[in-house]
């Protein structure tokens, strides 16, 4: 059939034109992570899907984190990276590192590819207008400069946003001396959707979404509440990577955010799957 395929994009954008009117004028926290921070064509799907975001009138805030490069970067200096409880130990030197590269490198990084593919981004660290205001995370003993986050301050989002602006946020903060922390990026976008009333938070991952026995593919838990989900964490379901990833979750429903999303990252297009189609991907999760 000649019109299959224009019929098929037309259905696509009528499927898609309610939840256009649902989010225009919202705000949208993506926790951007993982391969698609990594692959180039994935890269350049993310930035797509969020500038078309931009221009149907969602209010996307970016926040990012950057472990690899974090790490790479240590080990070209002679750091030997070192983890307790899945918190990356950071003295002093290794502080200025992550600041460098995360500020520094990845975050202008992205704010380029935005802008390259037509968008207005604004790269920020929550250092910027004490956006992100942390104290020293003390529960795992002395593991140098990780903060917990204590205060968000959001006032330079709403601007930015209400400006037309991308923000794009490092997750870097700054404590009440004016010192460095190194936060979880999964941490900060949680805190920072709830700071914002998101409609929304959505965090990129390298799996399908939250899964009820990892070895069974058929066990993607598709929907849960906060309550399930921190259950999950309790019985030892979840690894240590997913547990800061559902914690954000937890903390955004918490504070108001309507839903978190848990997806996957390696599938392309996958933000624009989430916000504007029936199925959705991943794990959603619920008050």
């Amino acid at each position: 059939m000649p019109n299959q395929q224009p019929n098929q994009a037309a259905e696509v954008l009528i499927q898609a034109l309610p939840y256009i009117k649902q989010y225009s004028g919202k705000t949208i926290v993506i926790k951007y992570g993982g391969n698609a921070m990594i692959d180039e064509s994935l890269k350049a799907a993310v930035m797509q899907d969020i500038i078309l975001m931009r221009y149907v009138g969602i209010n996307a805030v970016l926040v990012h984190g950057g472990g690899p490069e974090i790490s790479d970067a240590m080990q070209r200096m002679g750091k030997e990276p070192a983890f307790v409880g899945g918190l990356r130990v950071t003295d002093a030197e290794t502080m200025e590192i992550v600041e460098m590269v995360l500020t520094g490198k990845t975050n202008k990084n992205i704010v380029a590819h935005l802008n390259k593919q037509g968008g207005q981004a604004v790269g920020l660290s929550g250092k910027d207008g004490n956006l992100i205001v942390a104290e020293r995370e003390t529960t795992k003993g002395d593991i140098g400069f990780v903060g917990r986050v204590v205060k968000i301050n959001p006032e330079l989002l709403h601007t930015l946003s209400g400006a037309g602006y991308i923000p794009v946020i490092s997750s870097v903060a700054i404590g009440t001396e004016g010192e460095s922390y190194n936060v979880n990026a999964d941490t900060v976008a949680g805190e920072l959707a709830a700071a914002l009333s998101a409609s929304k938070l959505i965090v990129m991952t390298d799996v399908e979404g939250i899964y009820q026995d990892f070895a069974d593919k058929d066990s993607l838990i598709s929907q849960m509440t906060a309550k399930d989900a921190r259950q999950l964490i309790t019985d030892g379901v979840v690894d240590k990577g997913m547990i800061p990833k559902i914690e954000s979750c937890v903390v955004a429903i918490n504070g108001g955010v309507e839903a978190a999303h848990i997806i996957d990252g390696r599938v392309p297009h996958a933000l624009l799957i989430e916000v504007f189609t029936d199925q959705g991907i991943g794990t959603m999760v619920r008050g």
